[in-house]
């Protein structure tokens, strides 16, 4: 990707000027890559849902439920991936969409898919064995999904969406015969958010892989298995509308998605929400890993620190926090085999991890009340003396408040505690980014980083703030 504009971007205001839907609407391509989907999955499926639910006469306020159903139905992935990854030995973001599409009850088709996708690049006698210990692991499947269904839930909530919102969510891998996941519903017992939103996405999958038939014959043959008969009749009756297949599979997802959102669902959010909305996708992005346990908002409590101490004021010190709470998004992105990996990482696992602030700046670049602070939180990995990354950046182009997140963000990562040793003493890093003085980091920020660490030094740990 094109390295930004190199004009900082200082002080400017951070400003509510988008409705909560086209926040959540941007930041959902985030979720499309921890699902290893193309840009634009959520909002094409939650365009195939809502004319649906339309058709079906779903009132506003149940359209509106299932509308930000969707755009979150994938906003407790994060919390599996690194299990996924793990059991199958293969990169989460191959293997999930597996997982979502095919027929666990066709057992050889199925058993091939899970083969297809284990230790992908291992030798056979390793692939074999990996497809081995899944087969003898039991309910897997129910155990991912009830992961993934229940996180995505409590996700919704915090948020403050409507219950039926959270209850699509939970129940968005039930099918209709009762044979789903994780609680085994049956029929209308599982909420009608949760039917639609499953034969949407499934709906969005197959058309844009594989066209337009391909998505109907997936949803006849599943009529009364995995999906309400009533709502494969009323997608089959869609067969002649080439126009919406065409749109489904090319438009741009936002163009598709635009007529069929309730006008309720639009409202302008407050900068609390807004910080709301940071602090919960902070989390989705921890949670990827079991390495980054609060580590982005660690890094938002150290940033703000170091900041006010530098003299920030109140928009700025919003903006470098916010910034800090996003800094990581775009790992969502990266492949828990080369996040997780304990050892050293190869040429081409080097490459693609310092892919992930490219990512995070292409996220935010596309939320209107992100887009000043994308260019601030994906350079966290710049150096002053330009052998940082992703884009060389020398000093004279990294603001003040990047320097600041950058050394935040080494700080907290070497002083936290992770599951392959303790955090190291607050005086020992701070003596090991004292040895960058002046060629990784700045020297007021360290400074600055010493003062927090002399006033704080009789408080608690920050970590556990």
């Amino acid at each position: 990707m094109r390295s930004p504009s190199r004009t900082p971007a200082v002080g400017l205001v951070l400003e509510p000027v988008a409705s909560l839907d086209t926040i959540l609407g941007a930041l959902s391509h985030a979720l499309d890559l921890t699902e290893g989907a193309p840009f634009g999955h959520s909002l094409r499926s939650a365009a195939s849902g809502l004319r649906l639910a339309t058709e079906l006469g779903l009132d506003d306020a149940d359209r509106v439920a299932l509308y930000y159903a969707i755009l979150l139905k994938d906003a407790g992935c994060s919390s599996n991936a690194a299990k996924v990854s793990a059991l199958f030995g293969s990169d989460d973001r191959v293997v999930k969409p597996q997982l979502k599409v095919h027929d666990a009850r066709q057992r050889v088709r199925m058993a091939w898919h899970t083969f297809a996708v284990s230790s992908v690049g291992q030798p056979l006698r390793v692939r074999m064995r990996t497809l081995l210990g899944i087969a003898r692991g039991g309910p897997v499947t129910r155990e991912l999904i009830q992961i993934r269904c229940e996180r995505g839930a409590a996700i919704a909530q915090r948020l403050g969406f409507p219950t039926a919102t959270s209850d699509a969510i939970r129940a968005l891998d039930e099918h209709w015969d009762g044979q789903g996941h994780p609680s085994g519903c049956a029929g209308t017992d599982i909420p009608v958010g949760a039917r639609i939103a499953n034969l949407a996405q499934t709906l969005e999958v197959f058309c844009t892989h594989h066209g337009s038939e391909a998505a109907l014959r997936v949803a006849r043959e599943r009529r009364a298995r995995w999906f309400d008969p009533h709502l494969v009749d009323c997608v089959l009756r869609w067969r002649t509308d080439r126009a919406w297949w065409t749109s489904l599979a090319e438009a741009e997802p936002t163009v598709l998605l635009a007529p069929f959102i309730p006008p309720t669902a639009r409202h302008a959010v407050s900068g609390a929400a807004v910080d709301t909305i940071a602090e919960a996708f902070a989390d989705i992005v921890d949670a990827k890993s079991p390495f980054t346990y609060r580590h982005s908002t660690n890094v938002a409590l150290w940033a703000d620190r170091i900041a006010i101490r530098l003299g920030a004021d109140a928009r700025t010190r919003d903006r470098v926090r916010r910034a800090a709470l996003l800094h990581d998004i775009g790992k969502l992105g990266v492949s828990n085999r080369i996040l997780d990996k304990p050892g050293r990482l190869d040429p081409d696992e080097r490459a693609a991890i310092e892919r992930h602030p490219l990512f995070t700046f292409e996220i935010l670049s596309r939320v209107a009340v992100f887009a000043d602070i994308a260019e601030l939180a994906a350079l966290h990995h710049e150096k002053l003396d330009g052998t940082g990354y992703p884009w060389g950046r020398g000093a004279d182009t990294i603001e003040r408040w990047a320097r600041v997140l950058s050394v935040a963000d080494v700080f907290e990562a070497l002083t936290a505690d992770r599951p392959y040793r303790a955090g190291l003493p607050q005086a020992d890093v701070l003596a090991r980014l004292e040895a960058d003085r002046g060629r990784h980091f700045d020297g007021d920020v360290l400074d600055a980083l010493a003062a927090v660490l002399a006033e704080h030094h009789e408080q608690p740990d920050i970590r556990a703030a």
